[in-house]
């Protein structure tokens, strides 16, 4: 700092005051009458000196609170990084959830039937009590509501009857046969199109041609049919006989409105074939071989179980080729057709043995 006045007092040089943070400077008589000949000339050199002063001080300031302010940065991200290192675990942990958009895209397998899924489904939610069918005692829970009282459908007895229904469809296409998924209700076409599509099967999703089992051949008579072996290979030299073959009844039918069609189900039960339905609290239980108590109304319940039986038929599916790689095939399914006497392959006959071969892995579609 440089010093502002200076007083000649009783012939002593006067000095201002000293305070902290001023530099003081010895100064000579000469020097302090040169320095007031001119005042005015004086207080511009003061002003200027000042100001130079000012913004070096307020420049140095600033730059140390840019590197405090970085510094303090710093120690804020790995105090951060500590805090979530320690602390990140505490607290209950989110699971999977229900996502209804995947019910289509991703369904879900046999191994995830959970009763969490069922509910978030509302696979529990029955009808009115006064529309309740006796014989669905056994899988009702209780009874909710005082206005309008509605059943309740025991959870634990559906995961129980959809684990047995998927044990059903593997069991049956792992041995080559035919499934047939129904459902006629508006929303589950393209529930029934992905099921049977995964368990490599037919569907039905229009309303039910009455004598479609009981005079298929009438029905269904100029429909193609075709002999595979059992990695889903089609086998030639078949086809004369194929003619005079009646038309293909599934082995088993999956029906997602048993409600609407009683109709399909007197047919497979006149014909022995076994089927699985979804049961409600106002239909009879009886109606299908294998009944799966749940709500029938909900889409979503649906979507659930249809995509569940799908998942199980392509497990089957995919046992019975893994088996058939390695020359483990199912038990022999007698279809009444002969060998062919001449059957070609890459341009030349095979030997008896091999057509021998051939016929026992060959099945009608």
């Amino acid at each position: 700092m440089i010093i502002r006045s200076l007083i000649l007092r009783h012939g002593r040089l006067a000095l201002p005051r000293y305070t902290p943070g001023r530099t003081l400077r010895r100064c000579y008589a000469s020097q302090i009458e040169e320095t007031y000949t001119n005042p005015d000339q004086d207080q511009q050199y003061v002003a200027g000196a000042e100001d130079a002063t000012k913004s070096q001080v307020m420049t140095a300031i600033s730059t140390q609170n840019s590197i405090a302010s970085d510094d303090q940065v710093a120690r804020d991200w790995e105090f951060f990084h500590h805090q979530k290192a320690v602390t990140g675990k505490i607290g209950s942990e989110v699971e999977t959830h229900y996502r209804p958009h995947e019910l289509l895209s991703n369904p879900p397998s046999p191994r995830d039937i959970t009763l969490e899924l069922l509910m978030a489904s509302q696979s529990h939610i029955g009808h009115s009590t006064s529309l309740w069918h006796p014989a669905n005692a056994k899988y009702i829970f209780g009874v909710r509501g005082e206005q309008d009282p509605i059943h309740i459908i025991s959870l634990d007895v559906t995961a129980a009857h959809l684990r047995r229904a998927c044990k059903v469809v593997s069991g049956v296409t792992e041995r080559g046969g035919l499934v047939l998924f129904v459902g006629s209700r508006e929303g589950q076409a393209r529930a029934v199109v992905n099921a049977a599509s995964m368990a490599q099967g037919c569907h039905l999703f229009t309303k039910w041609i009455p004598g479609t089992i009981t005079n298929g051949q009438q029905i269904l008579g100029k429909c193609k049919k075709k002999v595979v072996n059992h990695r889903d290979e089609e086998v030639k030299g078949f086809e004369d006989q194929l003619i005079q073959k009646a038309a293909v009844k599934p082995d088993l039918v999956v029906c997602l409105n048993p409600l609407e069609n009683y109709v399909l189900l007197h047919e497979c039960a006149l014909n022995n074939i076994p089927t699985i339905g979804i049961v409600d609290t106002d239909v009879n239980p009886t109606w299908v071989t294998y009944p799966i108590p749940a709500n029938d109304d909900s889409l979503r319940c649906v979507q659930v179980i249809a995509g569940v039986l799908g998942r199980a038929g392509q497990e089957g599916q995919a046992l019975r080729r893994e088996g058939a790689l390695v020359g483990d095939y199912p038990p022999r399914q007698d279809h009444g057709l002969e060998p062919p006497n001449e059957v070609e392959k890459d341009g030349s006959k095979q030997d008896e043995a091999e057509r021998g071969r051939t016929l026992l892995t060959a099945g009608d579609a």
